[in-house]
């Protein structure tokens, strides 16, 4: 009786590993794309498609870069209110103070975009492409203004952060204690 329940066993146990075995395997066989496989365009390369992701984002970026004024009178509120509390705000304060000097710098460098957008050659209204030479320029051009921006801001939106970031960290809330 013992030797049939061993061997009862041990054939389920093989029939077990024989099922793992078999389901690990897989049901479809998958192969890499050839070479010349054109539906896939080489890393990098510009399609119509790139471009109008490409310009969508910078879309996006210029108008982000057109509501600094909002951020700026938010951002002071917010000083503002820290100072009443008896906060110490001199270093957010100065560092708003920089980056309102550059975003006065850089408007007029943002206006000048302005007329890349009204003009979005090589695009259509929808932001499609519609000449693929134009709109590669448009892009590049639009490129070269962002680049202008930056350069003009001169970090100041990184200190900005990096000081709000740190004044959060000075004064932090103390955390609640539940009492029972």
């Amino acid at each position: 009786m013992k030797i049939l329940f061993e061997k009862t066993v041990l054939l389920a146990s093989i029939a077990v590993l024989a099922s793992l075995g078999v389901a690990s395997q897989p049901l479809v066989s998958a192969f890499a794309a050839g070479l010349s496989d054109p539906s896939t365009p080489p890393r990098g390369e510009l399609t119509d498609e790139r471009l109008e992701k490409i310009w969508a984002h910078q879309l996006q970026l210029y108008e982000k870069l057109g509501k600094t004024e909002d951020f700026i009178g938010k951002t002071q509120k917010l000083i503002d209110r820290a100072s009443e509390h008896g906060k110490d705000v001199s270093a957010v304060q100065s560092a708003l103070d920089a980056f309102v000097d550059a975003v006065d710098d850089a408007k007029p460098i943002y206006k000048s975009g302005q007329a890349i957008i009204d003009s979005h050659a090589g695009f259509n209204a929808d932001g499609k492409v519609t000449d693929f030479e134009q709109a590669k320029e448009t892009v590049h051009a639009m490129g070269e203004k962002m680049k202008e921006i930056k350069k003009a801001m001169g970090g100041t939106g990184k200190a900005l952060r990096d000081a709000i970031y740190a004044f959060h960290k000075a004064n932090l809330r103390p955390e609640k204690t539940l009492t029972p």
